[in-house]
């Protein structure tokens, strides 16, 4: 199971997600069984500026290998300066992002919108594989909307350009992330190109996944937001492609356990204050079927040092201890 010249642990990546796949989250799922991650998408024109934040975002260690770093932008060049400037970290891949639909991305010809000009498209891909010794992946979706829908020929282009693999979510740039994901626009691309696909899009459990592969006949599969909360979903996965069971479920403890452990990694990377802060929305999330759950994600909101998680923790083991 390889992309490029990188040996995969498995066939479940975690996708890209900002404010969410950071170092700490990283971690934690690659020790769940994801067999490669994505980091936060980093813009190409802040590394240009020697943005100091976007450098910390793109930081790896060992820990978490293989990765790429995802980077966002419209420029050639700028794209494969910044590309060049993240080798220091050692990144297995590089990543484009051609998928991402929020405005203040989509709206600065980024992101999905390049999705509208596949020929840019190929001459980022050519720029930054020129520039750099490892291998250029591309995040694409399936469209821009419903009057174009293009991912096999934005994957074709690609591929021609160096890419070394693609990922493909199955909905448009104006699906944002509402309705279902077609599944179908994966099995489109997967037939137009050589090169491995990944698959993208209502990834939910290990039966999904495994529908997924199935279907479309997608090299690996992406998960997102189904793993907000829930790092066990590598684990399932893993499980199902397996043996065709689902996992067993983490105990209390177990959670409990693995929301400490994430939580004090990132107060360790980012400091106490800014990792609290940080820490809110995962916490929140990591409740989610709990007793309690509406409760616990109001105090989750209130954090501020590692003691008020730690009581918090403490109610959530009382209330949802088993008998």
């Amino acid at each position: 199971m390889k992309i490029g010249k990188i040996k995969l642990k498995g066939k479940a990546i975690l996708a890209p997600m900002a404010g969410v796949t950071d170092f700490a989250y990283r971690e934690i799922c690659m020790q769940m069984g994801a067999g490669y991650a994505v980091t936060e998408m980093v813009s190409a024109k802040a590394l240009e500026y020697e943005d100091k934040k976007s450098f910390h975002i793109a930081e790896l260690d060992d820990k978490t290998r293989p990765v790429a770093i995802q980077i966002f932008g419209d420029e050639p060049k700028t794209m494969a300066l910044a590309a060049k400037k993240l080798m220091k970290y050692r990144p297995d891949a590089i990543d484009i992002n051609m998928g991402c639909p929020v405005p203040k991305i989509a709206g600065n010809r980024s992101g999905s919108a390049l999705m509208k000009h596949p020929e840019l498209c190929g001459e980022i891909v050519a720029a930054i594989h020129k520039a750099v010794d490892v291998p250029v992946t591309v995040k694409i979706r399936k469209g821009w909307d419903e009057n174009l829908i293009n991912a096999p020929a934005v994957a074709k282009i690609c591929e021609q350009a160096g890419a070394a693999a693609i990922a493909v979510h199955g909905r448009t740039k104006m699906q944002m992330y509402t309705g279902q994901a077609d599944w179908n626009s994966i099995k489109a691309v997967k037939q137009a190109v050589e090169i491995p696909v990944i698959g993208n899009g209502d990834v939910t459990s290990g039966e999904k996944a495994a529908q997924m592969l199935k279907d479309t006949g997608c090299d690996f599969v992406m998960v997102g937001r189904a793993a907000m909360g829930n790092p066990w979903i590598f684990d399932d996965i893993n499980q199902y492609l397996k043996a065709g069971t689902p996992a067993v479920k983490p105990t209390l403890d177990e959670r409990i356990a693995v929301i400490k452990k994430h939580i004090e990694t990132l107060c360790g990377r980012n400091g106490e204050n800014r990792g609290m802060r940080e820490a809110r929305k995962h916490v929140a999330w990591y409740f989610f079927g709990l007793k309690g759950a509406a409760e616990c994600r109001r105090r989750a909101g209130e954090l501020s040092v590692l003691d008020d998680l730690y009581r918090l923790l403490d109610d959530v083991y009382r209330m949802n201890q088993e008998e």
